[in-house]
């Protein structure tokens, strides 16, 4: 049974509640296109697009891992570092209070799941040998 896919459907989930985070204050504030100057939605629009910009890439790193190399618990353990990381990231951005040590750290745990697939994936061939 495929690990990855199922992480990758739990943050397809969380995309579209940013996403109506995004549509809801669109209409609370009549802004369509662009953010209007408005910080909230402005910060909304960024935790959606921030999300769709860097779970596509972790997700597929981790399903090629998936694939080639690692066991079980250590593909669990990358996609439970990105789930954690875009969950503390997009919460940081979604109001208005500041949060610096959840977007500090859902940074850090979505670069820790990128850069341990990438450098698992790039090891795998000299594994093998």
């Amino acid at each position: 049974m495929a690990i990855t896919p199922i992480y990758a459907g739990i943050l397809g989930l969380f995309f579209v509640f940013l996403s109506i985070n995004v549509i809801r204050t669109r209409g609370a504030t009549g802004v369509s296109l662009g953010d209007g100057d408005n910080e909230l939605l402005a910060r909304r629009i960024r935790a959606q697009g921030n999300c769709a910009e860097y779970a596509p890439i972790a997700l597929i790193l981790i399903f090629f891992v998936e694939q080639q190399v690692a066991g079980a618990a250590y593909v669990h353990g990358l996609n439970l570092l990105l789930l954690a990381g875009r969950l503390a990231h997009g919460f940081a951005l979604s109001s208005l209070t500041p949060r610096p040590p959840f977007r500090v750290s859902g940074m850090a745990l979505t670069f820790g799941a990128i850069i341990l697939s990438s450098i698992t994936i790039i090891g795998a061939p000299f594994m093998a040998a």
